[in-house]
C-alpha cells in the first residue's frame, strides 16, 4: 500500500508540472536578460547583495526546477505559477476574478514575494527565494496560457500537432514557439529590445492590466485552437509577434518592478 501511495503521489506531481512549467528555460532566461539591460546602477547594486554577481537569467528558472526538491514546503507552490478564470471576461470582470481568486494563485502569489524580497525580518535565504519566484512568476504572467482555464489546465489537455509532431497547446507556448527560432536567450533578447522607446510604451501599466492582456491572448488561442489543430508554418505566422511582444513586454515590465522594489 505504501508503494501504491507512492506512485499516487508521484503521478499527481507530474500532472501539476505539466501546468506550472512556462516559457521553457530559453524564455524565461529571455525575459530576465531584457530586464537586466534596464535596470538602474541601485537596482543591480542591492540585487547583487543578495545573489552576488550572478546573471538574473541564471536564476529565472529556480521555480520550475525546485518541483524536483524534498522540501515540502517548496513543493506546495505549484499553483503559484498560474491563474484560472473564467474565458472572454471583460476588464471589469476580470479585476473581480483576480480579487475573489485563491491566495495560493500567480497573481496573489506573486504580490507576496514582491514584498518578502525586500522584507529585512526576513532570512538572506527566503529573501534570495522570493527574488527568484519574483523574476519566475512576473514571466509567468505574461505566457497566456498560465491565465486561462481551470478545465483544460491551461491548455494542456487541448492536444495540437506542431509540424507534425505530437504537442499540446500549452506545450506550443512553453517552449515551441520560442524554441523554432533558433535564438541564444541573449540573441533572442538583442533582437527583440531593439527601441529606447519601448520601455515608457510598455510599462506605464499595472500588474492587473498585465494579466489582463495575457487573459485576451488566451482568449484569441483558445478560438484559433478550436478550428485547427494542426499547426505549422501558417500558426507561426499569426502568433510570432504576439509571442514575441510577451515575452519583451514580460522583461521591459520586471526591469520596472526590480527598479521599484531595489532601487
Amino acid at each position: 500500500m505504501k508503494l501504491v501511495g507512492k506512485i499516487l503521489v508521484f503521478f499527481m506531481l507530474l500532472t501539476q508540472s505539466h501546468h506550472v512549467l512556462a516559457w521553457g528555460m530559453t524564455g524565461h532566461r529571455v525575459i530576465s536578460e531584457i530586464a537586466e539591460q534596464h535596470l538602474t546602477r541601485k537596482a543591480k547594486r542591492n540585487i547583487e547583495k543578495l545573489i552576488g554577481h550572478q546573471k538574473l537569467a541564471y536564476w529565472s528558472n529556480w521555480a520550475d526546477f525546485i518541483k524536483s526538491s524534498p522540501d515540502s514546503v517548496l513543493l506546495k507552490t505549484g499553483s503559484w505559477h498560474f491563474l484560472n478564470t473564467p474565458g472572454n471576461l471583460t476588464h471589469a470582470q476580470f479585476l473581480v476574478e483576480l480579487q475573489n481568486s485563491p491566495e495560493q494563485n500567480l497573481y496573489k502569489a506573486y504580490q507576496r514575494v514582491r514584498k518578502d524580497v525586500v522584507n529585512k525580518d526576513l532570512s538572506l535565504e527566503e529573501r534570495q527565494r522570493a527574488l527568484y519566484f519574483m523574476v519566475h512568476l512576473l514571466g509567468d504572467a505574461h505566457q497566456p496560457m498560465h491565465v486561462s482555464r481551470a478545465e483544460d489546465l491551461g491548455g494542456n489537455k487541448i492536444s495540437v500537432t506542431f509540424f507534425g509532431r505530437g504537442s499540446n497547446i500549452h506545450r506550443v507556448w512553453d517552449s515551441d514557439l520560442v524554441d523554432n527560432e533558433k535564438w541564444s536567450y541573449t540573441e533572442y533578447a538583442r533582437v527583440l529590445d531593439y527601441e529606447k522607446h519601448f520601455f515608457k510604451q510598455y510599462t506605464n501599466s499595472t500588474f492587473e492590466d498585465w494579466l489582463y492582456e495575457s487573459h485576451e491572448l488566451a482568449n484569441l488561442i483558445y478560438d484559433d485552437v478550436a478550428k485547427n489543430n494542426k499547426l505549422s508554418y501558417d500558426y507561426i505566422f499569426r502568433f510570432k509577434d504576439p509571442m514575441e511582444n510577451a515575452l519583451l513586454k514580460a522583461g521591459l515590465r520586471l526591469a520596472k518592478e526590480l527598479n521599484a522594489v531595489f532601487g
